[in-house]
């Protein structure tokens, strides 16, 4: 199945939660404030997290990138979100075309679609459902820290390998596979 670009709607809350404006106010917020930043253990051999009380329900977190670490390809499947650098630089690779949903386990990607953006301390973006990026600290020497939030609360991660053109479902994981 080939893949093409496509420009989809602006994200925004079922009615019952917060929106993606709201979730990447309030990554920005938490992402300025150096107190909280400076809570996160620091690990020079992975990432490291702690959870953060998210607006109206959502799930939120505040994660640390040790250098060259990244997250490989992979979406939010039903949740939305937003993240912000808090310090360092972060690089997010990401696909601007809508995907199926399910139902698939490899695809060919259109030409085109590759989209690449550099975010540095207090930079940040939402992002629709079903959004395929990676994100990476590629620095060699620094740490960065980010916050995250979705909504709903992660049902579930889908990894992604990638091989030029082709995009291939690798495992689909539930909350309680990350604990």
């Amino acid at each position: 199945m080939a893949v093409g670009s496509v420009s989809g709607p602006s994200v925004s809350g079922s009615g019952s939660g917060p929106s993606a404006a709201e979730l990447l106010d309030f990554v920005r917020r938490v992402a300025a404030d150096p107190r909280i930043v400076r809570s996160l253990p620091l690990d020079p051999e992975g990432r490291t997290w702690l959870p953060l009380g998210g607006p109206g329900g959502s799930e939120a977190w505040l994660i640390g990138w040790p250098p060259g670490s990244g997250t490989g390809w992979h979406d939010h499947a039903d949740s939305f979100g937003a993240f912000t650098t808090a310090s360092g630089a972060l690089k997010e690779h990401s696909l601007a075309a809508r995907l199926p949903t399910d139902g698939w386990k490899t695809l060919e990607l259109a030409g085109g679609i590759d989209r690449s953006r550099e975010l540095a301390a207090g930079q940040g973006r939402s992002f629709d459902r079903h959004h395929v990026h990676e994100v990476l600290n590629e620095s060699t020497t620094q740490h960065a820290v980010s916050v995250h939030a979705y909504f709903p609360p992660l049902p579930r991660i889908r990894r992604y390998s990638r091989t030029g053109a082709v995009l291939r479902l690798e495992q689909v994981e539930r909350p309680e596979d990350w604990q």
